[in-house]
């Protein structure tokens, strides 16, 4: 049986996408399904040699983020997602092709293979798009700590930014809210909370 209600939240690296997701199971008692980033073993030689890793790193992330996709379909209740699989293909990967560190065929073979998968998923009932500058990504990301994340330069919050920019532009596989994310405080102040649950509930 599918989920009652499927929400999916997309954002760049930074933007409180699990913020959200945490905000959101607490407040409608949904079931959360995290990326699997901690999963994936081809990480750590990805980053000492990405020209030779990227393509195996972006098959991984795609093959484990369909199963998860495919166990949240299954999920009887209503569930929230932290990163699609459709960000993985139109942003990370697409990115990294751009960087010339995965091949014209691969990518290819990649995005064919995409494009399959994309047509047998069911889309979520709605799309959460989280817009963020990349002065405040680089903050949030210094505020978490996360070793990995600290040497992230600017240029690719930036190149990230812009294909986000681009996805969003295109995205029509379900409703869709945008939310300038470093101008809303729905934690702590009542009025943007209110207006975040209003603009949310209207598609639930």
């Amino acid at each position: 049986m599918a989920p009652a209600r499927f929400i999916a939240i997309a954002g760049n690296i930074g933007a409180g996408k699990t913020e959200l997701t945490q905000f959101l199971c607490q407040r409608y008692g949904l079931q959360p399904f995290y990326e699997p980033n901690d999963q994936n073993p081809y990480l750590t030689d990805f980053y000492a040699d990405m020209k030779t890793w990227a393509y195996r790193s972006q098959l991984f992330f795609l093959t484990h983020k369909l199963r998860l996709h495919l166990d949240l379909q299954h999920h009887p209740g209503a569930a929230v997602q932290d990163r699609t699989i459709y960000e993985d293909a139109e942003i990370f990967a697409r990115n990294l092709y751009q960087q010339r560190l995965i091949e014209q065929r691969d990518f290819d073979t990649y995005w064919e293979l995409y494009q399959g998968i994309k047509r047998s998923l069911r889309p979520p009932d709605l799309m959460i798009q989280l817009r963020c500058p990349v002065r405040t990504l680089r903050q949030r990301i210094r505020a978490r700590g996360r070793d990995f994340e600290q040497e992230i330069p600017a240029s690719y919050l930036r190149r990230l930014n812009a294909l986000y920019e681009d996805w969003f532009a295109r995205y029509d596989l379900s409703p869709a809210v945008s939310l300038e994310i470093d101008q809303l405080d729905y934690l702590t102040d009542l009025v943007d909370r209110v207006d975040l649950l209003d603009r949310i509930e209207q598609y639930l």
